[in-house]
């Protein structure tokens, strides 16, 4: 199946869909029985890989997703990071903004690679490659631009400048977009095998077709042309009035969540790669077999090249679920 996806991600037409997924899909299952503490496996390579390669050694999901966080490269820029060790199954979270007007974003610079945790994520990758590389697809995550800057910047500061200063926000944007294709460059070099760039925050189903056109869509065209093939942009929302927007990106695939009519994103994508968008909670997480069966069975019918979560998995979701995403194809 790895070699199958790996040609469907080239443009390849392959006889059959599958299910994978380039977003964060560990389970509580998987950390117990590799005997892993969640907030332990975001800052140690061997516990992050261990971790990432999980799912595929319960379920025989041919895929692994490193890292499993998506506040990297905001913690290199030098944001400080709450790892919620006292709480059983939360994500890593910025703690507070790094700045306050987007004018300060060119100042931040990574001069020192060893700063944060890159270096270990790309030791994970490595190690994922090592362990079971030959079975499974890599992914590695990396933020949007947008995303990143929300996780930098006083959100309503933010939101003032949008409209105060566009021009200065572009700028931003435009560094962000920059500092992540390098991540993006160093993943693929440690062994991913495609980038996801996970734009949740910078979403058209979040903020809009009109403000995604003009100050997301060409930072997103930068990112991908300096990143290499094959690249997967997952967006969250309902995007269906923006697919037209998306497919102008420049990705290798466009992954939507489970709020999208998958039949109208399939008729607007027409022949690019459409991934999704089996509900990560309605359905993995809380729905019984029956659910996940026509969930998969519908997503196949609507016209997706292959069968992903709308989303990152909840840590509790059940492994039977997960394996029926995988073998209802």
């Amino acid at each position: 199946m790895r070699e199958k996806i790996l040609g469907l991600l080239s443009g390849k037409k392959i006889d059959e869909q599958s299910a994978f997924s380039g977003l964060i899909h560990v389970t509580a299952e998987g950390l117990e029985r590799e005997g892993l503490i969640f907030h332990e496996i975001h800052k140690d390579a061997q516990k992050m890989a261990k971790a990432a390669a999980s799912t595929f050694r319960l379920t025989g999901m041919p895929s692994a997703t490193l890292p499993l966080d998506l506040c990297a490269p905001a913690e290199a820029l030098g944001a400080e990071l709450n790892f919620y060790e006292g709480s059983e199954f939360q994500f890593p979270q910025v703690r507070g903004a790094l700045v306050e007007s987007i004018k300060e974003i060119r100042e931040l610079e990574i001069r020192d690679w060893g700063r944060g945790r890159l270096p270990i994520i790309c030791e994970a990758i490595g190690l994922v490659k090592d362990d079971i590389g030959r079975e499974v697809v890599i992914s590695g995550m990396i933020p949007g631009p947008y995303t990143l800057l929300l996780y930098l910047c006083n959100p309503r500061n933010l939101f003032i400048e949008m409209k105060k200063e566009p021009h200065a926000v572009l700028d931003a944007l435009f560094h962000l977009s920059s500092f992540l294709s390098q991540i993006g460059q160093a993943y693929r070099k440690a062994g991913a095998d495609f980038i996801t760039i996970h734009e949740m925050g910078g979403s058209p189903g979040f903020i809009g077709p009109a403000k995604f056109e003009q100050f997301v869509l060409p930072v997103l065209k930068a990112l991908h042309e300096k990143l290499p093939a094959p690249r997967v942009l997952s967006v969250c929302g309902n995007t269906n009035k923006a697919m037209h927007l998306l497919a102008q990106a420049g990705a290798d695939a466009i992954s939507v969540d489970q709020t999208n009519d998958l039949a109208a994103s399939r008729a607007m994508l027409k022949n690019m790669l459409l991934f999704g968008n089996i509900d990560p909670v309605g359905t993995l997480w809380r729905g019984e077999n029956a659910q996940v069966v026509e969930a998969v069975v519908s997503a196949k019918e609507a016209g997706v090249d292959a069968v992903w979560p709308g989303c990152d998995l909840v840590v509790q979701t059940p492994i039977e679920n997960i394996k029926l995403m995988t073998v209802s194809l």
